[in-house]
């Protein structure tokens, strides 16, 4: 399995190039690493968590919008005043936010990676000291814990019961158990056991700088909310094509105007299709997004995750770390078949002692019993969540051999005994339970808690989070369904679950009586809320079952054995305070470790995608109605109504500046799928609606006006009714009505009046209405348009009930 790794992550290793020499004891001496790094056998990698600032650079100014638009504006810079070339800076403004964003994500990022980086235990001159991975040198002895990642390759020097997980290299889920003289590959984990290995590649040999740079780096990948406005976008470049074509030679070649005129019109009938509004609000929206959430301690490994998370209907939590906090203590030891209390106290002191690197309940056990000492460790087993026991073999202060097993009792007891009952009792009550037991043979025997003499029962009590219950109270409320799979009993995590107030926590399950089928265990996770007793390669099986469902899966946790539902989660969160391996799969990591911060998480993302899909209909209304009436300019052999100074006045008070506004309002609604569509249901007919209307307008104003000036009164009169029916698509939009939207919407009609009504605006904007009798039309007409929208929206809304 290891050789396979390194087969697919790179070279294999050169035979003819000796490995340097297995590490004493002691580790390597001061003036051996000295010398080592002197020739620069060090594992000093620069830690690239993003692109680069010139990449970044690059990648925000060279895009086909900026393309488009800045071929479109330097044109108009030629040919025609300022005020037609306003569009132009959204190039500006929109490139500017884009880099500003990814530049602040890389220095969070950066610091991260400083922040949270792993600091391996290395041992030199027989002492044993946290290092920085980049002061790790060829042949340096690393230990290994649990939930250790390896972070340079290497070979195996010291095993007990040592087991890693290399499913992050090779997708196979089972842990490999290392022996002395095995191979190590970064980036994997240690799940149970410890030891140490030899440092054989470091720096740019190893797989862990690249590892560590996929694990962490700024990734814009495929969004359904980013791919749509890709798709919008590629096929309002299509449409343009033909139809700038058929502007230009009907504006420069069928009517014979003034030449820069004739370009201004052509390019004011080609702007308007481009929807440069919506990038730039996109990437508002999610920038903000960023910040909100990195002032809540909430750092967002992939930026769609944000969306992802808002598009969840399920939520599995791991209770350790998640519901409960990492601490226990204990509040009751309660001997078993006669058993002496005092030696039950000193054995389990004496187990507290044989494990240096204990989990959180032999923790309680120790600080509840220091007093370890007395005893000889002849053998230990550590703890491991696929046995769900550890256990350790004395020589006693007296000189008698003992062996004992600590883990779980539905585990080392038989079925049917009666400490099981009693267990049960106390699981009810939320209580965590432990059995300590007699081996009856050797430790790592493959039966080795059959057998087993039950000694105590050692009660534990879970430390709750205090902000856990408003969080699944917030999830209920939002229609996401909780799941907690942990490995503890089910009733115990039931009772905990019930503490909090977690609706459903009465269902809960063995998951050792799961179905193996993927349908049926869908079936009975939907139907329960409590799942115990939960193996990692359950959890990942569960979390498959729930997603053929369709249903959208996170999945929070902090322990290594939550690592495989992370990766195979559609989010996967993970604390701050988590193993190194969990942090480098998960999409989101909570740098404050509160599971309360998943809510801030999921509201963020739901006004963003809300809000982003509400906005987008007024900007590709806009799309629609300029590829229309471009369309229509060109079939009827007319001018071109408007110059680009008139439709930056219409978007900007009609879609610019309440689209910001709006997009930064609250909104709780779940996201929902086909983005593209569900924009288009809606923006195809409103566009129709309004060039419809806007070119009858137009049309009745050529027949009314004559003589110098006709285009201009033309053109103002189109333009009032253009703006008066994007006005109505903004009034719908902007519904439900609260006292700040309705103050929106009568502001930018405010605004259109000053325009209309202060000269030196009327000549700016080249807009002034002429009599009474084609404007009073103008408004006639956009009212029947008005009318037909709202019978439209009714009309599209039943038809589509999503």
């Amino acid at each position: 399995m290891t050789q396979r790794a390194v087969d697919s992550f790179g070279e294999q290793p050169d035979p003819l190039q000796p490995s340097p020499a297995p590490a004493p004891p002691g580790g390597l001496s001061t003036a051996e690493v000295a010398e080592r790094v002197a020739r620069g056998e060090v594992n000093d990698v620069p830690v690239r968590s993003s692109r680069s600032v010139t990449e970044i650079v690059r990648a925000n100014v060279l895009t086909r919008f900026n393309l488009i638009i800045g071929v479109l504006w330097v044109i108009m810079l030629l040919v025609a005043p300022i005020q037609d070339s306003l569009f132009g800076f959204v190039i500006i403004a929109n490139t500017g936010i884009g880099i500003v964003q990814e530049w602040r994500a890389k220095k969070t990022l950066d610091g991260l990676a400083v922040i949270g980086e792993a600091k391996p235990t290395v041992r030199r001159d027989g002492v044993s000291a946290e290092v920085s991975v980049s002061e790790i040198v060829l042949g340096d002895l690393v230990e290994l814990g649990p939930g250790d990642k390896v972070v340079v390759d290497g070979t195996v020097a010291e095993a007990d019961s040592l087991e890693i997980d290399e499913s992050l290299l090779t997708g196979e889920a089972d842990p490999v158990i290392k022996r002395r003289g095995d191979p190590v590959m970064s980036g994997s984990f240690v799940v149970a056991g410890g030891g140490g290995f030899t440092a054989t590649k470091v720096g740019r040999e190893a797989y862990a700088a690249q590892l560590a740079e996929e694990a962490s780096r700024f990734t814009l990948v495929q969004s359904e909310l980013r791919s749509g406005i890709s798709t919008i976008l590629k096929y309002v470049t299509w449409m343009m094509v033909p139809t700038a074509i058929g502007l230009i030679i009907s504006q420069l070649v069928v009517k014979d105007n003034n030449f820069k005129d004739s370009v201004a019109r052509t390019v004011g009938g080609i702007v308007p299709m481009i929807p440069e509004g919506l990038v730039l609000l996109t990437s508002v929206a999610f920038a903000i997004g960023v910040i909100r959430l990195g002032r809540k301690q909430c750092l967002v490994q992939e930026l769609p995750a944000i969306e992802g998370l808002a598009r969840v209907d399920i939520v599995c939590l791991d209770k350790t770390g998640t519901l409960t906090e990492g601490g226990m203590d204990v509040t009751e030891v309660r001997p078993l078949n006669g058993s002496d209390e005092d030696y039950v106290r000193r054995v389990l002191g004496a187990l507290g002692a044989s494990d240096p690197r204990p989990n959180a309940s032999l923790q309680a056990i120790i600080d509840a019993y220091p007093d370890g000492e007395g005893w000889g460790v002849t053998q230990s087993m550590p703890f491991s969540s696929a046995r769900k026991y550890s256990g350790a073999a004395f020589t006693e202060g007296n000189g008698d051999a003992s062996a004992w097993l600590l883990g779980a009792p539905d585990v080392l007891l038989a079925e049917g005994d009666p400490a099981l009952a009693e267990t049960g009792h106390l699981n009810e009550q939320g209580l965590r339970v432990l059995l300590l037991a007699r081996a009856g043979g050797a430790l790592d025997a493959p039966d080795a808690a059959s057998g087993a003499v039950p000694t105590a029962l050692v009660v534990l009590e879970q430390r709750l989070r205090p902000d856990a219950g408003e969080t699944l109270a917030y999830f209920d409320d939002q229609n996401v369904a909780a799941k907690v799979i942990s490995g503890d009993n089910a009733v115990s995590v039931g009772a905990v679950a019930q503490k909090l107030g977690m609706p459903g926590a009465e269902h809960t399950l063995d998951a050792r009586r799961l179905p193996s089928d993927p349908d049926d265990m869908a079936t009975e996770i939907e139907r329960n809320a409590v799942f115990g007793r939960v193996t990692p390669q359950q959890k990942r099986d569960m979390v498959a079952a729930l997603q053929s469902r369709g249903h959208t899966v996170a999945m929070t946790g902090d322990g290594v054995n939550d690592v495989l539902a992370l990766k195979d989660a559609d989010i996967g969160v993970s604390m701050g305070s988590g193993s190194e391996a969990t942090r480098a799969v998960a999409q989101i990591v909570l740098l404050n470790n509160s599971f309360a911060t998943l809510p801030s998480v999921v509201a963020e993302g739901r006004r963003v995608i809300g809000n982003i899909t509400r906005v987008a209909t007024l900007f590709l209304t806009k799309t629609v109605y300029s590829v229309l009436l471009a369309i229509l300019v060109v079939c009827f052999q007319v001018e071109y109504p408007f110059l680009p100074r008139h439709l930056t006045l219409l978007s900007t008070l009609t879609i610019g500046v309440p689209a910001f506004f709006l997009a930064l309002a609250p909104n709780k609604e779940r996201a929902q799928p086909h983005f593209v569509r569900r924009v288009m249901r809606y923006a195809i007919p409103s566009g129709v609606i309004a060039a419809a209307a806007t070119f009858a307008t137009y049309l009745l104003a050529r027949h009314h006006y004559a003589g110098t000036g006709a285009l201009d009164a033309e053109t103002s009169a189109a333009t009032l009714t253009l703006f008066l029916v994007s006005m109505w698509v903004l009034a719908i939009i902007a519904r439900p009505y609260t006292w700040w939207r309705i103050a929106l919407v009568a502001t930018m009609g405010l605004c259109f009046v000053v325009v209309l009504a202060v000269p030196w605006l009327q000549e700016f904007f080249a807009l002034k209405l002429v009599g009474t009798t084609m404007p009073w039309a103008a408004v006639a007409i956009a009212v029947v348009a008005a009318a037909v929208l709202e019978l439209a929206w009714r009309l599209v809304g039943r038809r589509f009930r999503s």
